[in-house]
């Protein structure tokens, strides 16, 4: 199983800006990872373009990009949040929020005039971020006695990700994250856990 996302770090933020008609579209995209996350974003960038008339969002969600929010910020209803949020699903990428800000040039541009701009912006905004993908692993513990050490290691260096190393007096104990979990066959495993990990 597997989805899309931007080419980004959580939290880490792309920009791109459009000029129509001398009204200016800064879009930002962020990578995040729920909606607290992607709610804090969009007050941070309120709080730094204090100036801007509009802060229009779309936001989505989950691998599954079951969680999809939009807001127009003052613009006429459906011209701003529901073209950047057919945008984004249109990319088919989740874990994202984006904002557009926009400082008004003096020319009215439009209901189809200012869902192109919004929708326009986006698509910059993500031109720019990239894409990546990302699957399901499984996070799992293993352990072995200080015996079996060698054999385990080795075969867990190879067909897993071994993220930690615990050596106790007479057992050890691996924490791995893996892609297929036929690999740990025959192998003391527990907490068998999801975990989307970057392809």
């Amino acid at each position: 199983m597997s989805y899309r996302t931007i080419d980004r770090s959580v939290g880490d933020t792309a920009e791109a800006e459009i000029v129509v008609l001398r009204s200016r579209f800064l879009a930002r995209v962020r990578r995040v990872e729920d909606e607290p996350s992607a709610r804090e974003f969009i007050a941070e960038v309120r709080a730094v373009d204090h100036d801007a008339r509009h802060h229009c969002t779309a936001f989505v969600i989950g691998p599954d990009g079951s969680l999809r929010r939009s807001n127009d910020d003052g613009e006429p209803s459906g011209t701003a949040g529901r073209p950047m949020l057919e945008v984004i699903t249109g990319r088919e990428v989740s874990d994202v929020a984006v904002v557009v800000t926009r400082w008004f040039g003096g020319t009215l541009l439009g209901t189809g005039g200012l869902a192109r701009a919004y929708s326009d912006a986006t698509s910059a905004v993500l031109d720019v971020a990239g894409v990546r993908e990302r699957v399901l692993w499984r996070r799992a513990t293993v352990t072995a006695p200080i015996a079996e050490v060698g054999s385990v290691e080795s075969r867990l260096r190879r067909d897993t990700d071994v993220l930690e190393v615990d050596y106790g007096a007479d057992r050890v104990t691996w924490t791995v994250a893996v892609a297929d979990v036929g690999v740990l066959e025959r192998l003391d495993v527990e907490e068998l856990e999801p975990v989307w990990r970057d392809a």
